[in-house]
């Protein structure tokens, strides 16, 4: 049995293991002109997106990101600045990261690093879009919305749904993230913002279950 002393039941687990699934892309990488570390509350991305970067995926990193409710006591002075320094002290060359400090959601991450590359007098055919394991999906969705002329693939910490709640330490705001995620996945394609993705019937009903049990901090219009 779980230890539910952070009020994760295991039905809970199980319904947000469900939806942490579909969430994954599961792309196969390979090299790409570019690489986007999108700005959160969790480290992880500029961790990865700096392994990505040694491997020789990609010559150029951008990190994009200003703050969010979520990230502004863990990174005063913005995402994306958080993020450049953690991966030069990871070894990533300065010279080779380019900074968009200022986006305030997934749409912004996505065309403010494009004008930023465009800036520096890079136009990529390819990019790869380095993001929470959630995130992967609607991050997907909006690139093919926002850049339908460049080739997306994804990439995430490759942690288990277990690993990732303990890396983060806060279940209910993983879960939260998680329901918040699925509802723009699900939503955000008839407001114009992202493409439609297919939701199977048991990852709604998980949803559902979330929503029902409270998991809503991170819902638009709740």
């Amino acid at each position: 049995m779980r230890n539910d002393q952070q009020g994760i039941t295991e039905d809970q687990w199980r319904q947000a293991k469900l939806v942490w699934d579909h969430h994954l892309m599961r792309h196969e990488l390979r090299p790409v002109d570019v690489a986007i570390g999108l700005g959160s509350h969790d480290l992880g991305v500029a961790t990865h997106s700096a392994e990505l970067y040694r491997s020789g995926l990609f010559p150029t990193l951008v990190f994009s990101g200003g703050n969010s409710p979520t990230t502004a006591n863990v990174f005063p002075r913005g995402e994306a600045v958080h993020y450049r320094e953690h991966a030069i002290g990871l070894g990533v060359p300065a010279e080779a990261i380019l900074l968009e400090p200022n986006a305030g959601n997934t749409g912004q991450n996505i065309t403010l690093s494009r004008e930023v590359l465009a800036a520096a007098g890079i136009t990529p055919t390819s990019v790869l879009l380095v993001s929470k394991p959630y995130m992967e999906r609607r991050s997907f969705a909006t690139a093919r919305k926002l850049w339908p002329e460049v080739e997306i693939l994804c990439a995430s910490e490759p942690l288990e749904f277990d690993d990732y709640l303990k890396s983060i330490g806060d279940e209910k705001l993983v879960l939260d993230m998680l329901v918040g995620d699925l509802q723009r996945v699900i939503e955000y394609p008839k407001l114009g913002f992202a493409i439609e993705q297919e939701v199977p019937e048991d990852v709604h009903a998980a949803y559902e279950f979330l929503v029902r049990d409270g998991f809503t901090s991170r819902l638009v219009n709740p």
